[in-house]
């Protein structure tokens, strides 16, 4: 599923795949772990909430749009430096926390 993407995930699955995910990390005693592995994902959801409560509270963006990834394609990033930057932390959080898990 490289660029051009012709597959994308929709809501359904991808809530899916968290819920799976949470449950094995809940019964595996594990939720520590479960926050680096699902890190851009967990930055992802934040930015938004992030943005939603100070719009609400002062009445300015933090971001210049939300989720995350947005904001820096409004900066200038193109979509790959985006995609590649995102796999790329995933990547490094995962590791970190595969290591909790194993330690």
């Amino acid at each position: 599923n490289l660029n051009p993407a012709k597959v994308f995930m929709g809501d359904t699955g991808s809530l899916a795949l968290g819920g799976i995910f949470a449950t094995i990390s809940i019964m595996l005693n594990q939720e520590l772990s479960l926050l680096f592995i699902g890190f851009v994902f967990v930055a992802e959801t934040l930015s938004v909430m992030i943005q939603v409560t100070s719009f609400k509270l002062t009445g300015k963006r933090i971001f210049k749009m939300s989720p995350l990834h947005h904001h820096f394609e409004l900066v200038g990033w193109n979509e790959t430096k985006v995609v590649t930057v995102f796999w790329t932390v995933g990547l490094i959080t995962g590791l970190i926390g595969l290591w909790i898990v194993v330690s």
